[in-house]
């Protein structure tokens, strides 16, 4: 129990009131909309708790970020999103599991639950824009190919998602703001599930509440960033 109460102590009360409003709003979108798909309420409770350990640079984040992501691609398979069901699973996935190992393997100065923060520069941009552009262009003909729901969209998020997980993996403030332009693709396309079934608006609600961590999770990189080069 030493280690719990190691990990809350590390958290604010601002904290603890993002990840507290976050599952209140969770838990009540579901019990409003939906009542019935509890693999969808327990991906997003996973997941709101991996954006908080995340904004702290702590790799418990990328930890349930794997449980999250093998979830979320399940749920994305039963409603023909493909595009996702590929990116989750295939992707976001498998680099959580290398973002966990680089952030075990950098430490703050030796503080295991968080991690050195690192800034890309120059030629490793180039290099990451130019994957994200082959990424996006060989997906958007896979996910053709399966008949993909909302092509556009579903391409978009392959794009958003390829640089959030590079960004994670390397260990940049900027990965929270890819996540953040993730989210809003998410949103944008579950609104289009939400027209014909109003149970999905508790989806929606997630990641609107997913949005808000990351948002919270750039801005506490870069405090973090500034602490860290004093």
């Amino acid at each position: 129990m030493t280690w719990i109460r190691s990990i809350i102590r590390n958290f604010s009360k601002g904290e603890f009131i993002l990840w507290g409003t976050s599952v209140c709003m969770t838990v009540l979108s579901f019990l409003i909309f939906d009542r019935t798909n509890y693999l969808t309420l327990t991906a997003s409770l996973i997941g709101v708790t991996s954006l908080i350990f995340n904004a702290k640079g702590n790799p418990i984040g990328q930890l349930l970020t794997v449980f999250f992501s093998v979830l979320y691609g399940i749920i994305s398979f039963s409603f023909s999103y493909y595009g996702e069901m590929i990116t989750y699973l295939g992707m976001t996935a498998p680099m959580a599991v290398f973002a966990l190992i680089s952030w075990l393997r950098n430490p703050y100065n030796g503080n295991k639950s968080e991690v050195r923060v690192n800034h890309i520069k120059g030629a490793e941009v180039c290099f990451m824009l130019f994957l994200t552009a082959v990424v996006t262009f060989a997906f958007y003909f896979i996910l053709k190919a399966f008949n993909t729901a909302n092509l556009v969209f579903s391409t978009i998020s392959v794009t958003t998602s390829f640089l959030a997980v590079y960004l994670t993996f390397r260990r940049s403030p900027l990965y929270a703001l890819a996540y953040a332009a993730n989210d809003i693709v998410l949103i944008v396309l579950w609104v289009l599930a939400a027209c014909f079934d109003s149970s999905y608006i508790s989806v929606i609600v997630c990641f609107i509440m997913f949005l808000l961590n990351d948002i919270y999770g750039y801005i506490n990189w870069r405090k973090m960033s500034k602490r860290q080069q004093c």
